[in-house]
């Protein structure tokens, strides 16, 4: 399968601050990967690795070619979205579409302005009278009017309202219906992924926990709550993590359906990724 993005031995230090790596990930293109994590885990850092905004030690390649010694061409494949991007704040969308047109060889006015349309946003009115969610919408159809192949997301629907979130929510399904396209995004609206991506990245203090697809995820890891009393009888093997409140315990396990069965007298519930996520960083081992 062809690859869209293969990171071999990255690392990023600041310092004694923080380290990222050594980071080893391939995304064959096709996918929607979700890129989890607490704040301050690595994951804008390892999106702006990726983008070549941030120096790094290691070897980055996009569509197979090198991130950093081919940076012009392969800006045109790629649409984004960071957390902290921002236009100056006296251009409308109108100027940010003529400024565009001269970045990107394929830019697409029209579909720039049908996005505009679909999201209600004056093209005349300036950034700096836009509310957070309509900057947001703003920069995420910027993404993707000049038909990149790869779209990198740092929180895409933050700040935007349910039914918004939704539909952006479907023009990034709609994007990838086509196997030659690839989204990466970093969110911390965990349910989004429960909906939408193919595989799950981890990050925890700049190292990947886990790298899964969601399904192997969501049916094969689970929550048994029960007693102290039960707690003490489970075979520690089977546990992963746990968080003890004053009545109850939360025990991490995988392999659900074994565990169900070796336990019958225990629930074992359904787990989100949020749960998942707590459970992997806060859970005593």
């Amino acid at each position: 399968m062809k690859k869209a993005i293969e990171v071999k031995n990255l690392i990023k230090s600041y310092g004694n601050n923080f380290q990222l790596g050594k980071i080893n990930l391939e995304i064959p293109s096709g996918l929607i990967v979700g890129l989890i994590g607490e704040n301050g885990a690595g994951k804008t850092t390892l999106l702006k690795s990726i983008l070549n905004i941030i120096k790094y030690n290691g070897e980055i390649k996009i569509f197979d070619k090198d991130s950093q010694k081919e940076e012009s061409i392969i800006k045109e494949d790629i649409g984004v979205v960071l957390d902290d991007m921002f236009f100056p704040e006296i251009l409308t969308p109108s100027d940010i579409s003529s400024i565009m047109q001269g970045v990107y060889k394929n830019w697409d006015k029209d579909l720039f302005f049908k996005y505009l349309k679909d999201f209600h946003l004056e093209p005349n009115k300036s950034y700096k009278t836009f509310s957070k969610g309509m900057k947001k919408k703003l920069e995420i159809a910027t993404s993707l009017a000049h038909h990149p192949k790869l779209l990198i997301l740092d929180e895409p629907t933050s700040g935007l309202d349910p039914i918004v979130r939704g539909e952006v929510l479907d023009i990034f399904l709609n994007f990838i219906q086509d196997e030659e396209h690839t989204i990466l995004l970093s969110t911390h609206i965990t349910s989004d992924l429960e909906h939408l991506a193919d595989r799950i990245v981890f990050l925890d203090a700049g190292q990947i926990i886990f790298d899964k697809s969601r399904d192997e995820l969501l049916d094969n890891y689970g929550i048994l709550k029960c007693s102290e009393e039960d707690f003490s009888k489970i075979d520690k093997n089977d546990i992963i993590s746990y968080k003890k409140s004053k009545y109850a315990y939360e025990v991490l396990i995988t392999n659900k359906n074994k565990i169900s069965k070796k336990y019958k007298d225990l629930v074992v519930d359904k787990i989100t990724i949020d749960e998942l996520m707590v459970l992997m960083i806060k859970g005593e081992k």
